[in-house]
């Protein structure tokens, strides 16, 4: 009986997809009164050979086959109960209970044709497909992995969490469809320039809430994702599920878009809807998984730490100076020695002192929410390094739970401060640069090849694009070459260090250039990059019309620097690395101070 039972559980949680999947395409055809009465079809049973009619047709002919394996489920599910079955006794009272619900169900598809499709009754209709489709997963996760209590409950917790907030934003987009508020905004990702755009418009309060709780359910699948990966022991479904869920969210939100650049396309308002249903299924089975699977935050080398007596606790001093430790401050500093230059050569002026900082005091926050993630991510790898023991969660300053929910917290706020203060645009760069540093960079590229710093340095480069799009609400060519000339800078720069710091990395398993190909390729390759470095720096003298200020600089600096790098490959010495390191800093700073007063005068 229970293999029977956890087979039907199967079957039904895939025919609900199936049919919540067609019931878009219903919506998105405008099928809806393809059959104009119920529970027949123009008075009969077999209904006609017409387009409209045979897609509403097999909507109903997937609903009866799910409410027939839901009888089945409910018939199993109280047998056992009867009988005290094999079947887990609270998982049997669930399918007994699916039943009446897609009784229901069922009754508000007939509601929906004699109310004329009224968009109250449609987003109900949805609203209760999707609590049966929930209940079906979370019948199908417990026959498959058990009911028991193993999992780590902070996680549980944060699981819930975000099955409430998908379910919510699944119920606005459910009611953004019914009202045919699609298109209340014809720009995409963008709602005009502002954080809070016109709400006056048709549709553009469901709208507009819809889109904030999207970024919202991205932020919290996300979390759930990084804390999967980095539990100790680390359960292979639970990252499997929360990184499948992520997929599907950035999926859903590019086809969101496409919903918007082609006019609510017949094909993309479908997809939508069936990747919707995939999100809650996924997000739904994620939570069941969370109470069961073996997991716990991972804080290395906390066991074997060396106790101490007497330890006295942090006071409020100590615990803010580790809270700052966490996002960098020195590296916060050289982004924003770059941003102002950008802005100034974007204005072709001193911006006003109050945009410039505002812009500043957003990107500060988003670049030390990009460090703080950075560092809960790392924190095994900066246990092991010289460079970086003494940071705050090697130290065990900050409990690794606390130190993310800070970055989370920190990356909120800069992007809806930078969206109210300054624009959409450059909110959502730097949200971006957030999102690269931290997905790409630290859990992708950083332990998988020794060119993680060569794209990595990407994220590094956005604060030009935030600075300009900051002053013009846009991104031009002369931003762009800006941006290349901090992309190309990043691996000089970067290896030059890791070339003093190489035993950090070969201890701690990072494979950066000197430890995979070796110190000599390493020297080679920061010559090379200096030399195209150099050479992008005077791309930007006809693109942007720059004057003798910035083409003397940009010659001058860049042709020591150049020199110094020949130098560390002919001399292959660390401290020769190190002075490379350190002219690298002056010259990126002594480059941009000149694009700002090459644009002044």
């Amino acid at each position: 009986m229970k293999r029977t039972f956890r087979s039907l559980a199967t079957t039904t949680a895939v025919l609900t997809l199936l049919l919540i999947a067609w019931g878009g395409i219903v919506r998105a055809t405008g099928s809806g009164d393809g059959c104009p009465d119920w529970p027949t079809c123009f008075g009969r049973w077999i209904p006609r050979a017409e387009y409209h009619t045979l897609i509403e047709y097999t909507h109903r002919l997937l609903a009866f086959l799910a409410g027939v394996a839901s009888l089945a489920l409910a018939a199993v599910g109280g047998w056992s109960l009867i009988k005290r079955g094999p079947v887990e006794r609270l998982t049997a009272w669930l399918a007994v209970a699916l039943l009446p619900l897609f009784i229901v169900q069922a009754l508000i598809g007939g509601w929906i044709i004699h109310s004329g499709e009224n968009p109250s009754v449609v987003t109900l209709h949805f609203a209760v497909a999707f609590i049966v489709l929930g209940l079906v997963v979370v019948i199908a996760a417990r026959t498959r992995l058990g009911t028991g209590a193993g999992g780590d409950r902070s996680y549980a917790r944060l699981t819930l969490i975000t099955a409430g907030a998908t379910y919510a934003l699944l119920l606005v987009g459910t009611y953004v469809r019914a009202e045919n508020a699609g298109l209340a905004f014809r720009e995409w990702p963008l709602m005009g320039q502002s954080l809070m755009p016109d709400l006056s418009l048709p549709g553009a309060v469901a709208m507009f809430a819809h889109r904030m709780l999207a970024i919202v359910v991205v932020a919290l699948v996300a979390w759930t994702m990084i804390r999967a990966r980095t539990m100790t022991p680390r359960s292979p479904l639970l990252v499997r599920l929360s990184t499948a869920a992520l997929i599907l969210l950035i999926l859903q939100v590019l086809v969101g878009g496409a919903n918007v650049l082609t006019e609510l396309a017949t094909w993309a308002r479908a997809s939508h809807v069936a990747i919707s249903a995939l999100i809650w299924a996924t997000v739904v089975a994620l939570t069941v998984a969370a109470r069961v699977e073996p997991s716990g935050d991972r804080s290395p080398d906390r066991e074997t730490a060396p106790e101490t007596e007497d330890v006295k606790p942090p006071t409020m001093g100590d615990t803010i100076r580790a809270y700052v430790a966490l996002t960098k401050p020195r590296i916060i500093v050289l982004l924003l020695i770059i941003t102002v230059p950008a802005m100034v050569l974007a204005a072709g002026t001193i911006p006003s002192l109050a945009l410039i900082l505002v812009t500043l005091i957003g990107g500060t926050l988003a670049a030390g929410a990009a460090n703080a993630m950075n560092m809960y991510l790392d924190r095994d790898i900066d246990q092991v390094m010289r460079r970086t023991r003494q940071r705050p969660l090697p130290k065990h300053k900050i409990e690794p739970e606390a130190a993310l929910r800070f970055g989370f917290v920190l990356a909120a706020i800069a992007y809806a401060f930078l969206a109210i203060t300054v624009n959409v645009l450059a909110a959502a760069l730097a949200l971006s640069a957030i999102a690269f540093y931290v997905f790409v960079y630290t859990m992708w590229l950083k332990r998988s090849t020794d060119q993680n710093i060569v794209i990595g340095g990407a994220a590094g480069a956005v604060p030009v694009l935030v600075g300009w799009a900051a002053v013009t609400g846009s991104v031009a060519m002369p931003a762009i070459v800006l941006f290349s000339v901090v992309f190309l800078w990043t691996p000089p720069h970067f290896w030059a260090l890791a070339l003093r710091m190489r035993d950090d990395y070969a201890a701690a398993g990072v494979p950066m250039m000197p430890v995979v190909r070796g110190d000599d390729e390493t020297r080679r390759q920061i010559f090379l990059y200096s030399l195209v470095l150099f050479g992008v720096t005077l791309l930007l003298i006809p693109i942007a019309s720059m004057g003798p200020v910035y083409t003397a600089t940009a010659v001058v600096l860049g042709g020591v620097f150049v020199y110094r790098c020949l130098q560390l490959w002919r001399e292959p010495t660390d401290d020769q690395a190190w002075r490379v390191f350190k002219f690298s800093l002056l010259y990126l700073a002594g480059l941009f101070v000149a694009v700002a007063l090459d644009a002044l005068v």
